[in-house]
């Protein structure tokens, strides 16, 4: 399985992906799940890619493509594209072109063929936007009210997500979010394993801010999930203990609704 984030915030975007593929148990491999082009000073675009590895590598090989193909100015790709909503529609419409290229098994079995993946950056003249494109080429942008998506694994990491996330936070603040968001996924999900992909857009930077591979041994990694550990253990002991009822708890609640009284006789 997998697990990506993409973190939109007034300052920038923050990306995030595993890099952990599996057919069994017996069958785990290393695959980059993170996708970049860059132009510096004019456009950066990443994609984050979940699902069926023969899908998502389709889609990034024909955007490739497409880069050499549209040299002439004769078909879109991701350098032409004037905005950000255009480029979005671009990856959606070849989502839908590699999975046409599928033979008719994969039709007749879109479970197992299935793909999602997040898309953000910024084009020079147009703000910087995050997407979740669906494997049928829709997609939906994030927003102050939802200014994040997940693809893969994504229940694990989500709580602290939607608890933390403010869209002033400082970057520094939201890659610490995010790699907890991960922390707390690898310890409950084994099909999501290290390293992962990092990278950090601050917005209208127009280039890659910072982008590294966090291994198992990282230092930061290890001391923050240690952290988060006992940060979680500490708050848990300070809450009150739930008090049973023949401890002087207060008395049950009847649920049953009482008679109304007796009408007196005349």
């Amino acid at each position: 399985m997998t697990y990506c984030v993409g973190l939109r915030l007034d300052r920038g975007i923050v990306f995030a992906s595993d890099t952990r593929t599996n057919a069994g148990v017996d069958n785990v491999s290393i695959f980059k799940k993170m996708h970049i082009w860059e132009r510096k000073g004019e456009r950066l675009l990443v994609l984050l890619s979940a699902g069926n590895l023969s899908v998502t590598q389709s889609v990034v090989s024909l955007l490739n493509e497409r880069l050499h193909l549209a040299a002439d100015g004769s078909e879109p790709s991701l350098m032409t594209v004037e905005t950000m909503f255009q480029a979005a529609r671009l990856v959606g419409q070849t989502v839908r072109e590699a999975l046409a290229d599928q033979d008719e098994a994969a039709r007749e079995n879109p479970g197992l063929f299935s793909a999602s993946f997040i898309f953000g950056g910024q084009i020079e003249g147009d703000i910087h936007r995050l997407f979740l494109i669906y494997q049928e080429g829709n997609f939906i942008e994030a927003t102050k009210d939802t200014p994040y998506f997940q693809i893969g694994e994504h229940k694990y990491g989500k709580p602290i997500l939607d608890r933390v996330t403010v869209a002033p936070m400082r970057m520094g603040e939201a890659a610490k979010l995010v790699l907890i968001s991960f922390d707390s996924t690898l310890r409950s999900n084994l099909s999501v394993g290290l390293p992962i992909d990092l990278l950090i857009y601050r917005k209208d930077t127009l280039t890659i801010g910072e982008q590294r591979r966090i291994e198992a041994e990282d230092p930061y990694f290890r001391k923050l999930s240690h952290a988060w550990s006992e940060a979680l253990r500490d708050a848990f002991a300070r809450i009150d203990e739930y008090e049973a009822l023949d401890a002087g708890g207060p008395p049950p609640i009847s649920l049953v609704p009482s008679k109304p009284p007796a009408k007196e006789e005349a």
